[in-house]
């Protein structure tokens, strides 16, 4: 499917659904964003429709891309809300496969509850349109030397023990908690970007966009915000769709997209 060509590398003012609905068929490789959820935070006094954005999603994203979707749960009456996870099985009940489960460990210390331990989390769910294409999975180097004779061992489904064949590589494929710090010149060096209320860390975005992307491929963020998708897109060599019926939060990601441009 050829890509919008009036839409690509472009931040575009207007609502989600409505934009989302004039994109053709099967033309985005991956989606990454966080919604407003829950409340958690004013912007602006935007709402939107989740199950229709939901549905425009799995109409736009091509056989096996991928959407990361980052979200939490306020608490209300001491409850938290489990949008979350209705939004989750939302995506799976209109056809997304739940590929992953992820969870994104922040830095920063909430505001302390009396009787709960402090949400240090946020979900980021991985949803696939088939088996994804593309996982570009992120390594890191072990911390020891393995030095056995025997690796790979596990029980297979009968209890038995199994015994793989010795692994040379000395790295390892991370795992699906993320430790992200954030914070003021940590979560971005943009000081622009801290206008805007709920900011993506751009370390967070560039992991995402190189796991599940190849360069040359198409990246949207329908809640484009502040602009860290769109910017670490088009510093990763992809091209990119933003999204956002704030113009104000269009104008900041504009100006963090010139500042890439001129580095």
């Amino acid at each position: 499917m050829k890509y919008p060509e009036d839409y690509i590398n472009k931040v575009i003012c207007g609502d989600a659904l409505e934009e989302l609905k004039k994109l053709p068929d099967e033309c985005i490789d991956c989606v990454i964003t966080s919604p407003p959820y829950d409340n958690l935070r004013d912007y602006q006094g935007y709402s939107f429709d989740f199950k229709g954005i939901a549905r425009e999603l799995f109409r736009v994203i091509k056989i096996g891309g991928v959407v990361v979707w980052v979200v939490g749960d306020a608490t209300i009456n001491g409850s938290e809300t489990g949008t979350s996870f209705k939004q989750a099985l939302y995506f799976k009940e209109i056809g997304f496969n739940l590929h992953d489960t992820m969870i994104w460990e922040k830095s920063t210390i909430p505001q302390q509850t009396f009787n709960r331990y402090q949400p240090f989390f946020e979900y980021m769910f991985i949803f696939s349109k088939g088996s994804p294409k593309t996982f570009n999975p992120l390594k890191e180097q072990k911390r020891y030397k393995d030095n056995r004779k025997i690796k790979n061992v596990h029980r297979n489904k009968s209890g038995k023990l199994q015994f793989g064949k010795p692994s040379p590589k000395e790295d390892k494929v991370i795992g699906n908690i993320w430790y992200i710090p954030t914070g003021g010149g940590i979560t971005t060096k943009d000081k622009i970007a801290y206008d805007h209320p709920a900011i993506f860390p751009d370390k967070l975005v560039e992991c995402h966009i190189t796991s599940w992307t190849n360069e040359g491929d198409l990246v949207i963020d329908p809640f484009n915000g502040s602009g860290t998708t769109t910017k670490m897109a088009r510093s990763l060599k992809r091209n990119y769709i933003g999204i956002d019926i704030s113009k104000e939060y269009c104008e900041i990601a504009q100006k963090r997209l010139a500042q890439e441009i001129l580095l």
